[in-house]
Parts: C-alpha cells; structure tokens; sequence
C-alpha cells in the first residue's frame, strides 16, 4: 500500500440494513479521528444526514431523503472529498457482515475475494449487497485506492464446533451451512474497551447485547466468542427490527407449501416485515414503539422482544457456568433504558440488578451495589475497528 504521512488517512465504511456510517481516521499510529457521520432510515422517510467533529460535537445534522444505500455512498464520497481536502485517503476499510468459511480475519479485497463476497449474499440478503456497494462505489471513484474486508463473521471463528453446527445433514456441513455468528465487528470493540478498561477478560464470563435495528448476543469466556444467537443467518436469535429472529420452519413450509407464497416473497417476509414491525402491526422502530405506550401493538412488540431476550440471555450463561458481566451496546443497547429495565426484570436469580436511576441517566455502570453481576451499557464504535484492521494492512502499529 501506499507510503504513510502525516496527511493520510483511512475511510471506514459501514453499510447496514438502512444506514450507512462513514469516518475519516488518521493512518498513522495515533488512528485519531478526523469526523465522522451517519445517514440514517434509507429509503424511508425522516431521513437525516449527520456528521459530527473528533470531540463528537455536531457539524452537520439535516433532513435529508436517500433512496437506497447506492445514493447514500455517493454522497458519503462527495462530503470525504469535500471535507478532507487536507488529507489524503490510503485506504479504505468496509464492515461486510459475510465473509464465509475463508473470511477468520480481514482480507486485502482482490477481485477474487469480491467475486467470492457476492456468492454469499444469499445468505445475508438484506446487508452484503449494500456492503459490497460501498466496494464498488470507492472502486469507480478511486480505482487505485486499496479496500479491505472486515467481517463480522470473524469473530466467531473461535466458535466451538459443537456451537456451529446444525442438525441438517452432515454433507451441507462440508458445503459450509453451519452457524456462524455477526456482529463481530461490534463484539471485537467491545472486548478490546472492556480489555483497556483493565477487565479480566480471561476470568469474567460475559455476555454482551448488541441490540439495535439487527440485535443478537455473544457469550465471552476467555475474551473469545464460545456461542451466539444468530447462525447461518442473520435472521436466527433474537426478534430485530423487521427481521423475524428465530422462527419455527414449520410455519415458513406452511407458507410455502399450503398458502402458495414464493420463495422470493418468503425472504421479503422474513426479513422485512416481520420482528417488531410484524408483531406491533405498527413500526420496526424502538424508540418510535416506546414513544407511544397507548399503542397495544407497540406495547406487545417491546415486550416480546424483552422477553426473548431475556430468555436467551439466561441460555448464554448455561453455556458459560455463570455470569460475571453483561455489557449493553447497539443503538438499542446503549441509548434504551426502558428497553434495558424490562430485560434485566426478574433476573435477580442471576445477581442481575440495575441501579434505576444510573440506568435511567444511561451511565456506563448500570448495576446497583448489591447485584453480583456488573451490567454496563456504552456504544460501539465498529468504524474505529474496521480502521484499526486497515491501519494493519497500510502498515501502521
């Protein structure tokens, strides 16, 4: 890659299911960053386009309609060239939620790599196209600038095999259906701030809950990834935002065999109408559900979603002997305190108990004195990961 300077930097790109989150990072050793921003509810209405400074004060916040995540990198590439015109771009590093049996660790994309990329979107149909988009849209506008693959399946590489297997048979196994686990970028952040904060990663068992739009929950033990909610998908594991979570397949037969809906018309369905837009009938929008405690619809959807998690969050300390930490993260996660209150509710028998009023103030430690697990809720930062794993490449500490 190219020559590192002091005016270098590296752009982390993450494209999710209807946002995409840009920052312009220092390539050097430091990794300071430069700003960074968000387009928020793409193809949806309420649209905004926010960018904020390096002490995170507010630049830019502005309605701003975008059809589909291919107009949203445009302008992302746009803004970087407006606002970076006292840096140079390196590199570019891009969050792709797929990266496959391959894909333990983030790759230099070649066309190769891309080529392989895109046979996975079936897989995750609502987030690899729209990450394999910011590839080609930086390609067609800087065709010498060297893109890296970061992946949120990589983390859960250190899965037990037990953990990634299926009960389908043993030869799709070796074709690569098995589970696999996402938000990896997300966990990776979590552990290293958890390691910085001077944790005990290798004695704590931890739980972390990246709940947001796509929301699932990583079991820690030893700092690595020993089980997981989602799978082979991104829709197993907990209910998300429109996307159905885990799903008796009885029912998607049912549909297919007996009401006559096509498999195209299933996947919509799965991924886009169901979780708390479907059971509230309503919004797949948390907050827009919290704000309207008169709705039954909405009030049932956050409660199911809390009990689900709930359950699964019990699971997970089944797998680790027990639990010393449960971290919130995700844009739910972090910013929800309703959301986490009625998940911790009737957890006692785990030593899980909040403190009301940290929780409501949404500080970093939520637990009160007297529970023995520690609960925390912080954000991620998945851009400062993906830079980090770029800054590697380029050839920074």
């Amino acid at each position: 890659m190219a020559s590192r300077s002091a005016d270098t930097a590296i752009l982390a790109i993450n494209a999710g299911a209807s946002s995409v989150k840009f920052a312009l990072f220092d390539a050097s050793g430091s990794g300071s960053r430069h700003w960074s921003g968000e387009i928020d509810r793409i193809g949806q209405a309420g649209g905004r386009l926010r960018t904020v400074d390096p002490r995170g004060r507010t630049v830019l916040d502005e309605a701003r309609r975008v059809a589909n995540h291919e107009e949203a990198l445009v302008l992302v590439l746009k803004m970087v060239e407006q606002r970076a015109s006292s840096v140079r771009v390196v590199a570019a590093g891009h969050r792709i939620v797929h990266g496959g049996e391959e894909g333990d660790r983030p790759l230099l994309i070649t066309p190769a790599v891309e080529a392989r990329l895109h046979k996975l979107t079936p897989l995750v149909p609502l987030h690899q196209p729209h990450n394999l988009a910011g590839v080609a849209a930086l390609r067609s506008a800087r065709p010498d600038l060297p893109q890296v693959a970061c992946f949120d399946t990589a983390f859960h590489h250190s899965l037990p095999r037990l953990a990634t297997l299926t009960t389908l048979p043993r030869a799709l196994r070796q074709e690569g259906v098995r589970r696999y686990g996402f938000h990896g970028l997300s966990y990776e952040y979590v552990t290293e701030t958890l390691r910085a904060d001077g944790v005990d990663l290798e004695r704590e068992r931890i739980i972390v809950a990246h709940l947001g739009d796509g929301a699932s929950m990583c079991a820690l033990k030893g700092g690595r990834s020993i089980e997981t909610t989602m799978g082979f998908s991104t829709l197993a594991g907990l209910p998300m935002a429109t996307r159905c979570g885990d799903l008796d397949p009885g029912a998607v037969l049912y549909l297919l065999l007996e009401r006559g809906i096509t498999p195209d018309q299933v996947q919509q369905l799965l991924y886009r109408q169901c979780g708390w837009l479907g059971v509230s009938g309503f919004s797949g929008d948390m907050q827009e559900l919290l704000d309207h405690p008169d709705h039954p619809g909405a009030v049932e959807a956050v409660d199911f979603f809390c009990y689900q998690a709930r359950k699964h969050l019990a699971g997970l300390t089944a797998v680790l002997g027990g639990l010393d930490r449960l971290v919130f993260t995700g844009g739910v996660g972090a910013h929800a305190p309703a959301v986490r209150e009625k998940i911790c509710s009737g957890l006692d028998y785990l030593g899980i108990s909040l403190d009301p009023a940290r929780n409501l103030r949404g500080e970093r430690l939520v637990s009160s004195g007297g529970g023995r697990v520690l609960v925390g809720a912080f954000a991620t930062d998945e851009q400062s990961v993906i830079a980090r794993h770029v800054r590697q490449f380029h050839g920074a500490p």
